[in-house]
């Protein structure tokens, strides 16, 4: 009896699911985010846009903000943010996304079929002046380092990894649970650590 109840409780949350994601694509475009059906978004995550930047996802994508059948469960919802006009972040089809960060002040870059995992921080900048001077309330923009990060098809990154400024991840590639990556990873390589290093190839 108790099993059959599981599976029934199951179900009525998938559903659940499924309308709720439809919900959240029409406040996703009222918020000027362009995301394509179909879509399953389980909790709405934050959203910071910033004028005249640009938010997209493909079709198929997967974002979760509850912990809802993610082995693992994540430690708040997911953060997209735009930090300056014209700030762009796009997301290719089958991506999936639990908890973490995507933050762009120029520009993030992820693929197809991609797999982010739980608490993951993607960004292309470092958010703080590197001069003290400039680091009280952020004084002086420029100061702030940015530089463009890309995610090719394919790629999985584990938990509680931070991708940080400058960073490329060519297609098809492992980056092991909390990693740090920092600069250029080659397509169909595992690599992980802090600093991220090479482990093997994918065959």
């Amino acid at each position: 009896m108790i099993k059959v109840l599981l599976k029934i409780s199951e179900k009525l949350k998938n559903l659940q699911d499924r309308f709720y994601s439809k919900l959240f694509i029409f406040l996703f475009k009222g918020l000027g985010v362009e995301i394509q059906k179909p879509a399953l978004i389980v909790g709405f995550p934050s959203i910071n846009k910033f004028d005249e930047s640009y938010i997209k996802f493909g079709k198929n994508c997967t974002l979760r903000s509850k912990s809802r059948n993610n082995a693992i469960g994540i430690n708040h919802k997911i953060i997209f943010r735009t930090q300056k006009a014209g700030a762009e972040i796009f997301i290719g089809d089958n991506t999936g996304i639990s908890g973490g960060a995507i933050c762009a002040k120029e520009k993030v870059t992820i693929g197809s079929n991609c797999l982010i995992g739980s608490n993951v921080v993607i960004s292309d900048n470092d958010f703080h002046a590197v001069k003290p001077e400039n680091r009280i309330n952020n004084r002086n923009d420029d100061d702030i380092p940015a530089r463009p990060v890309l995610i090719e098809d394919n790629v999985w990154i584990g938990a509680d990894s931070y991708i940080l400024k400058g960073s490329y991840i060519g297609k098809n590639s492992v980056i092991g649970a909390g990693s740090v990556v920092s600069g250029m990873i080659p397509e169909n390589e595992v690599w992980a650590g802090n600093p991220a290093r090479f482990i093997k190839r994918i065959d």
